[in-house]
Parts: C-alpha cells; sequence; structure tokens
C-alpha cells in the first residue's frame, strides 16, 4: 500500500480563530485530511515570541484553538493534533538549524519584517522573534511534510524552510524533505475595516465562533465604498470588504452577481448587500457553532484529544531526529 503523503499546518494560540484562518488555510486542511497524513501543530512556544509576558494564557487559548479546529470539520482521527512545546525534538532541530542561516538572512524575511512593524518591535527586537521562521522549519521537517497549507503572507517562511533544508541535505546528507506550500483559493480576507488582513490586535474580524447578533454587528459596520454617499450613486466592486466575503461564503453565485451589477448601476443599498451577506455567513456558521457547542464545557475531551495526538506526533519527531543526528554524526553510543 502506497503510503500517504504528510501535511503539516497550525495556528498561534492567541485568541480564537477568525474567517481569514478559515479562507487561509483551515478550508484546505479540511479537504487535505481525507487524502494526507495530516498533522495539525498548535503553535503555544511560538505564541511566546511576542507574549512571552503573561504565558498564563495559553492553557485556555490551545483549548479553544482545539475548538475551533473541531467545529469546522477537522476529525482528530484523521488529523493528529498536537502541542508543539511538548514535542521537545522540534526545539532540538531548531537548535541544529540555527546554525545553517545568518541573522541578516531572517531580517530580510519578509513575513518577519510585517510582523515587527505590525508589532512595533525595533531596537527591543526579541531574539525568540527574529528567529522563529527557523522554529517553524524545525516544525515543518520533524514530520517530513510534502504540502504545508498557509496564507499567501506566509509563503516566504515556506522559502527559509527549503532553504534550511537544502543546506541541511548538502551539507550532511539528503535525509529531510521539502516542503510545497499551499495557497488556498482566496490568499487573504481583508479585515471588517477594509485595512489589510484580520487582525486581533487590530479588531477586524469576524470569529468562527461569533453568534449570530455578534455577526450581525460586525457585518453593519463593514468598511465598502467610501466614494458612495447615496443608494443610487454608482459603487466599486474592486477592494470592497463586503463583496470579497459574499465572493468567499455565499454560495448563490447568480445572486452575488446580480448584487455586483446593481452595486454597480446605483441600484442597491449597502444594507440590502450587508443583509444578504449576514445570511449567507450565518448559514456557513451555524454547522460551525452546532458542533464548537459539543465541545464548549468538555474541556476534558479537548485534553483527550490533544494527549492522544501530541503522543502520536512526538513518535514521528523521534524518528525525524534519529535521521539528523545519524547524517551530522552525532547519534552518539553513550
Amino acid at each position: 500500500m502506497k503510503k500517504k503523503k504528510r501535511i503539516l499546518t497550525g495556528d498561534r494560540p492567541t485568541g480564537r480563530l477568525h474567517l481569514g484562518h478559515y479562507v487561509g488555510s483551515l478550508a484546505n486542511r479540511v479537504k487535505l485530511q481525507e487524502d494526507y497524513e495530516t498533522f495539525i501543530l498548535i503553535a503555544d512556544a511560538q505564541a511566546l515570541t511576542d507574549h512571552f509576558e503573561h504565558p498564563e494564557i495559553l492553557l485556555k487559548n490551545i483549548r479553544e484553538v482545539a475548538k475551533d479546529y473541531l467545529s469546522v470539520g477537522l476529525d482528530p482521527e484523521k488529523s493528529t493534533i498536537f502541542v508543539q512545546s511538548m514535542i521537545p525534538e522540534i526545539a532540538e532541530l531548531a537548535v541544529f538549524y540555527l546554525n545553517l542561516v545568518t541573522v541578516a538572512r531572517l531580517q530580510r524575511n519578509p513575513t518577519v519584517k510585517d510582523e515587527m512593524k505590525q508589532k512595533g518591535f525595533e531596537a527591543n527586537l526579541p531574539a525568540g522573534f527574529l528567529v522563529y521562521p527557523v522554529h517553524q522549519a524545525a516544525d515543518i521537517t520533524a514530520f517530513q511534510a510534502d504540502l504545508v497549507p498557509v496564507g499567501k503572507d506566509q509563503l516566504p517562511m515556506i522559502e527559509q524552510t527549503n532553504e534550511i533544508v537544502r543546506r541541511f541535505n548538502t551539507l550532511y546528507k539528503k535525509v529531510l524533505t521539502e516542503p510545497e506550500g499551499l495557497v488556498g483559493e482566496f490568499p487573504r480576507l481583508p479585515g471588517t475595516d477594509g485595512q489589510g488582513k484580520m487582525s486581533k490586535s487590530v479588531g477586524n474580524t469576524i470569529y468562527l465562533s461569533d453568534d449570530a447578533k455578534t455577526l450581525e454587528k460586525k457585518v453593519m459596520r463593514m468598511y465598502t465604498d467610501p466614494t458612495r454617499l447615496r443608494a443610487t450613486d454608482r459603487g466599486h466592486i474592486e477592494g470592497n470588504p463586503v463583496f470579497t466575503y459574499h465572493d468567499a461564503f455565499n454560495p448563490n453565485k447568480e445572486d452575488i452577481a446580480d448584487l455586483k451589477d446593481r452595486y454597480r448601476k446605483g441600484k442597491v443599498g449597502d444594507v440590502e448587500v450587508k443583509k444578504k451577506l449576514i445570511v449567507a455567513l450565518n448559514a456557513f456558521l451555524e454547522p460551525l457553532r452546532e458542533r464548537r457547542a459539543e465541545y464548549a464545557s468538555d474541556d476534558k475531551k479537548i485534553d483527550e484529544i490533544l494527549i492522544a495526538g501530541t503522543a502520536r506526533a512526538r513518535k514521528v519527531a523521534k524518528e525525524t531526529l534519529a535521521l539528523v543526528k545519524n547524517a551530522m554524526q552525532i547519534n552518539y553510543p553513550f
């Protein structure tokens, strides 16, 4: 029987997951778990790179992210969901990989540069934050992932991983797999304010766990076309988040086409467009709310899933670490 190819993906437990996470990678994970051996990492160690002053929040956030995973349809029998810091082999691999990349290269990483700017890191940049692409390379290679579903803004991290893999395989022995990044159909979902991607810190998110009332309030406040003062004014579709969300979540393509046509001609108001988006988003989120409710107050069940997944993941990571140490000739006999 042919061995399944592997996927590695995950999220930092910095809070609940949102629609941007779904279109960026979660939707792909749910589809691909049927055909790939799937490992889903809850990156608590990476979360500490900018939340090191409040590590006590991680336990709650880990459980919340796990509930979001289960709500979207990730199956713990098909996808191995595990906690990063409970796999010490990952940290050991990261130590080895740090010797294969320069500080200058890390500082040029576009994803790191963008996040440094967003978080206001200047002279006080934590070293752990600067080197987290190396730790991410360890996450991916520990499980010999062939495919990594990511948002478009994370592709530089895959490139960095492959540079490290090629350097290792050339310097020692070819034992590590070069992964391929997989970007979803909607590589980036704008925030509700129209300013860049969804971000908890900016407050422009719609969470997967938002109830119907919260969702309605957020959609009705959404940014649309600032040049359109009246419903009879001709409107712009491009750059209008409300229509981007329709394209991503409204399955009625004929209705979307009609709304766009009328919007461009000034024959429909923002309120109608937003109300139809609310209907579409609620139809999408309701099954997720129902699945999430099954685990809402059952932290014990969540912990059991994480314990089992982490045990399976660690077994694979140990195998990879042994290959790496053998290639480096440091798998000592004592």
